[in-house]
């Protein structure tokens, strides 16, 4: 098999036991100290943890943030938890790529413009970069960044039609919603339509649908914000998932149910 070949879908059964088995979801790696406290800072107004969305004074309480995630997460609901394992509900995962799929599916049919970013170079990469393939095959335009789009002191480079945040020749993890909104300015100012859908993670995703468009989003436990903005429908999707497991490939399987489900493979 090609390296670059998409393996063959799971099925939901399937792929449950699989995210369970590498802890994209399920017990995952995400301390429960960590979750509380990112909900704690997001609740206190820190708009780092706000990924590009503007949520008001709308979140000021933790518990409302904890309720939200547990709904739409899985993360542990009991407030007294304060310490240790937490989760993600892989039936939510599962439930979460096939609404994904619904807009994927919807593309196609549309032949939408799409565009495709990371904020987990490390992780996503060829999963968002297997999309985009397929989107391309399916008559989609996979956004091409305008060159020379900096932001915070790197600049947005694409591997794969996938859009990444470059700084001293090394690629970043970054939660920040600069590089997208660098990217959507970079498209206005050249007189180029904005993307009819997003496929993003963290700042990107967050940024694109504060700015009105279709975004589909992938978030762990501990980012919040995307699961909050679903909830007020500012985003599409949610995806929930531990966003940097120990080996990209244990996404492939994802990846290939949710081509499937978006009758793409």
């Amino acid at each position: 098999m090609s390296i670059f070949a998409v393996p063959e879908a799971p099925s939901r059964s399937e792929l449950i036991s699989h995210l369970v088995r590498t802890r994209i979801a399920g017990e995952v790696a995400t301390p429960r100290e960590n979750n509380l406290s990112h909900y704690r800072k997001l609740s206190n107004g820190d708009r780092h943890y706000w990924l590009g969305l503007e949520l008001g004074d709308r979140w000021t309480d933790e518990q409302d943030v904890l309720a939200v995630m547990a709904e739409r997460c899985g993360v542990v609901d009991d407030a007294d938890h304060r310490a240790g394992q937490d989760t993600i509900d892989p039936e939510l995962t599962v439930g979460a790529l096939d609404r994904a799929a619904a807009e994927l599916r919807k593309a196609a049919e549309t032949r939408a413009t799409v565009l495709f970013a990371t904020g987990h170079p490390g992780a996503l990469l060829d999963m968002h970069g297997a999309v985009a393939r397929a989107l391309d095959a399916a008559g989609c335009t996979v956004v091409r960044v305008p060159l020379g789009v900096f932001a915070d002191e790197g600049v947005v480079v694409q591997f794969g039609g996938v859009a990444v945040y470059e700084r001293g020749a090394s690629l970043w993890h970054t939660h920040s919603p600069e590089p997208m909104a660098r990217v959507l300015n970079a498209l206005e100012g050249a007189g180029r339509k904005l993307p009819d859908l997003v496929v993003a993670d963290h700042g990107w995703a967050g940024c694109a649908a504060q700015r009105g468009i279709t975004t589909v989003g992938f978030a762990d436990c501990n980012d919040p914000a995307l699961f909050l903005g679903e909830a007020e429908d500012t985003l599409s999707v949610a995806v929930p998932l531990d966003d940097h497991v120990t080996d990209p490939r244990f996404y492939e399987p994802m990846t290939a149910y949710l081509l499937k489900a978006a009758d793409l493979a």
